[in-house]
């Protein structure tokens, strides 16, 4: 990495720690084929080309010892016209600027000097944006480029996304998931219009690879099957929930939904594309973490919550797993926890009314008397937050609240606001009385598990319960 002074290169340090985090939070980068770029000292990166956002998803997926080392060409008399858009493009990526005006042959000379050098060059060679979505003829200046330079490996790119998340002309972008497909590295020898013709095949092979895999997705499957673990705070249900997507995820695809997103396979998480939803959800949950108080407590974890619940929409849209283990139940979770909040009102009957509200199947009208109990009921269906998710299989983990105390008290840490023996214990009645409702009611696959068993005894009859409700799915 380039230092100035002995320390990084601001230019770098404005990359890692702000361009790139910033565009992954918003916009989303899921890359395949990323390790072709390794090994690799000097490198063409030619890709298709449908918005200025290009530029920057390729280079967030650059290692980053080779951020400084590449140039991208660009269209000097286009963003000339805006100079504060012109020094900020000069100070981000020192590009190879293509000036019509110039003798024909200067910029392919400027970027021959850079290979020459040892930097790199990352080409679009359409020339400019086009029609969405739609690729165009190559130009001839990129196959002079590698016919000149032919122990210059070629990466061919396949973009996907910007098209729609900042198309041409568009006022402002659009917070949507991008694709990038990267092919193995090639060497071309040849004519120029030869290079080209190839160079031109190899980034519609990746299209059109791209499409059958995403088409492919679309395709009848088996559907998701979601797991619930549930139990109060020192039970042990984000251990158990932990170690069952660990055992479901071999030799099947897993997610973990947690305090965290994780996707499994193997046994092992692995590299996923962080979401937005799942930003803001982490960041809810350490403010209701921190609260003083039940009140101030309620707001910021009944959005973690809500957040959590859309978040099993976005993982199976984005990873298709076959499990999504849920450590807590949004729609079960809700209902339980309003006993901290109106004991008095707290029966099965409040149960099971509040649990139709929440998923949907039953409609809170006017002048109904659950208002009077709980108006947060009636904002909630307003906002059409009251489709949550039923999750297939519900496992409740009990243990009693002294046992679950002990534990809490023996990791250390400052404990949150509900973490007493007395509300533990009636969080614990809640949650049993809500697991009895649905089985009984809605007939969802219930196990009920003594939590102070030992750990491998409960694991194993956990696994083998969940994976003999799936009987039926594979036939």
């Amino acid at each position: 990495m380039k230092r100035r002074n002995g320390i990084l290169s601001p230019r770098l340090l404005l990359h890692l720690l702000l361009l790139r985090p910033l565009l992954r939070l918003i916009f989303g980068v899921n890359a395949r084929g990323r390790e072709h770029l390794y090994g690799l000292d000097r490198f063409i990166l030619a890709a298709n080309h449908n918005s200025h956002l290009d530029t920057l998803l390729l280079y967030s997926i650059l290692p980053a010892r080779r951020i400084l080392r590449v140039h991208p060409v660009a269209a000097k008399d286009y963003f000339a016209r805006a100079p504060r858009v012109f020094r900020l493009m000069e100070r981000l990526f020192e590009p190879i600027w293509v000036d019509r005006e110039d003798q024909p042959g200067a910029a392919l000379a400027e970027m021959g000097r850079r290979l020459d050098e040892g930097d790199s060059i990352l080409i679009f060679p359409e020339g400019t944006r086009g029609e969405p979505g739609v690729m165009q003829d190559f130009k001839a200046g990129v196959g002079r480029l590698v016919a000149a330079h032919p122990d210059v490996p070629v990466v061919p790119v396949f973009i996907l996304g910007p098209e729609r998340s900042l198309p041409k002309s568009a006022p402002f972008p659009l917070p949507l998931w991008n694709q990038l497909v990267l092919g193995p590295p090639l060497r071309w020898t040849g004519t120029p219009r030869d290079v080209t013709r190839s160079l031109t095949d190899s980034i519609a092979g990746l299209a059109r690879a791209e499409t059958a895999r995403r088409q492919r997705r679309k395709a009848p499957r088996r559907r998701t099957r979601t797991v619930a673990v549930l139990g109060i705070d020192g039970s042990g249900k984000s251990t158990l929930s932990r170690s069952l997507a660990c055992a479901l995820s071999e030799g099947a695809s897993a997610c973990l939904v947690s305090d965290t997103l994780q996707v499994l396979s193997c046994g092992e998480p692995h590299d996923m594309q962080p979401l937005l939803k799942e930003k803001l959800r982490v960041w809810l949950g350490r403010q209701a973490k921190q609260a003083g108080s039940l009140a101030r407590y309620k707001i910021p974890k009944l959005g973690e919550m809500l957040l959590r619940d859309r978040l099993l929409d976005e993982a199976e849209r984005w990873y298709g797993p076959d499990w999504l283990v849920l450590d807590g139940s949004t729609l079960l979770n809700l209902t339980a926890w309003s006993v901290l909040y109106r004991e008095e009102c707290f029966d099965e009957g409040f149960c099971r009314r509040a649990l139709g509200i929440l998923s949907g199947r039953e409609k809170l009208r006017r002048g109904d008397p659950l208002l009077a109990q709980f108006g947060e009921l009636r904002t909630m269906q307003r906002l059409r937050l009251t489709r949550l998710h039923v999750p297939d299989v519900v496992i409740m983990l009990d243990v009693r609240a002294e046992t679950a105390m002990a534990r809490i008290e023996s990791r250390g840490e400052e404990k949150q606001v509900h973490e007493t023996a007395e509300k533990l214990a009636r969080l614990r009645e809640a949650y049993l009385m809500v697991c009895d409702v649905v089985k009984r009611d809605w007939g969802l696959p219930l196990l009920r598990l003594e939590g102070e068993r030992d750990r491998a005894s409960v694991e194993a009859e956990v696994l083998a319960f969940v994976r003999a409700t799936k009987g039926g799915d594979d036939e």
